[in-house]
């Protein structure tokens, strides 16, 4: 297929990169970057369309991209069309992809005496979910639950900002924090709900983070609503120096990943304490 027109195929994929009623509605985003594609592939995300410079010659890497996705739609483009694609200001990108969502399904995140789960509740920027999503994958977090009226974990700026994380950590959008609360309770083992807050209980280096978790991390102005605060078994805070009296919601929660991470690399093989 060859694409050098905004005919309507093109409009539609131009429309995934701002609107997300189509991005709903066709059940498919765009995905822009050499690490985000191979990612994806490499988890075995549903490619629905590459599209390609049809002006030059493919390297390697994007040539095997088209070996390894025999079912997608591959579409030779204009580099002036792929360039609003790829939204890059100068030069076109030699490959987009076009994904499939995947199901906003809880059974996606492991479970278990290990399990380390981060709620994100109605985050506004998408910048914002992707950069957590990268520390969650970093960290060892077996998902992520985007809760409330948020930003949409498929928006291009959040998939950019997981720079591919996206692909390898579950990321879930549920409406509300009755269907996750509904669903701990439902686990063989229940993980601690633990929220975050400036004025939490407990220091998380003084909380004990091994045994299953599901780290609460609350909007970017307000914090977190009034239904997870009562729904949290403990607030925790992260000591802090200096005149700040707060993080940005994605640094807090790579603060407390990090702890939960150092406190489980250097007890491994022992039981969580009483």
């Amino acid at each position: 297929m060859r694409i050098t027109t905004r005919n309507a195929r093109f409009q539609v994929w131009q429309s995934l990169l701002a609107n997300r009623k189509t991005r709903q509605r066709e059940g498919e985003f765009i995905v822009q970057g050499v690490r985000p594609i191979t990612l994806a592939l490499e988890h075995g995300w549903d490619f629905r369309a590459v599209v390609f410079d049809e002006s030059r010659t493919l390297s390697r890497w994007a040539a095997g991209i088209l070996e390894r996705t025999p079912s997608a739609r591959h579409v030779a483009m204009s580099p002036e069309l792929i360039a609003e694609l790829g939204e890059k200001s100068e030069g076109a990108p030699e490959l987009v992809a076009v994904v499939a969502m995947r199901p906003d399904a809880l059974d996606r995140i492991a479970t278990g005496e290990q399990q380390l789960t981060v709620v994100f509740d109605r985050p506004t920027q998408p910048g914002n979910i992707g950069s957590l999503v990268r520390s969650a994958d970093a960290f060892g977090a077996t998902g992520v639950i985007v809760t409330g009226h948020a930003a949409d974990v498929y928006d291009p700026k959040s998939v950019r900002a997981s720079t591919g994380s996206l692909f390898a950590v579950p990321t879930i959008r549920i409406p509300s924090p009755r269907g996750v609360v509904e669903w701990a309770d439902r686990l063989d083992s229940r993980p601690l709900l633990v929220g975050t807050d400036e004025s939490g209980d407990v220091d998380i280096d003084d909380h004990d983070f091994r045994g299953p978790h599901v780290v609460l991390v609350g909007n970017e102005t307000s914090g977190l609503s009034t239904a997870w605060r009562e729904a949290a078994d403990l607030m925790v805070c992260i000591p802090m120096v200096g005149s700040a009296s707060s993080l940005n919601a994605a640094n807090a929660a790579t603060a407390v990943l990090y702890e939960a991470a150092r406190q489980r690399r250097r007890h491994a093989g022992g039981p969580p304490a009483g």
